[in-house]
């Protein structure tokens, strides 16, 4: 069972299905984002992150997954 039951936002859920555990750690490499940012992206269902930093992450999760995300999958 991913996360032991923390609270995950949907960008969370969508990490943990798709890329496993260490899945947080491996967007963090490759979006060169900051370590309390992703944690917070991905526990905080209200946090919804910068344009900048969408786009980093949508990079990120396209790389890694091969899957056509969009950030309305994520955020409104």
């Amino acid at each position: 069972m991913f996360g032991l039951g923390k609270r995950r936002s949907r960008f969370g859920k969508f990490i943990d299905q798709e890329l496993g555990y260490g899945g947080q750690e491996r967007v963090r490499e490759v979006s060169k984002i900051s370590r309390e940012t992703i944690a917070k992206i991905c526990n905080n269902a209200d946090y919804i992150p910068s344009g900048k930093t969408m786009k980093l992450l949508m990079t990120a999760v396209k790389k890694l997954t091969g899957k056509n995300v969009r950030t309305d999958d994520f955020w409104m």
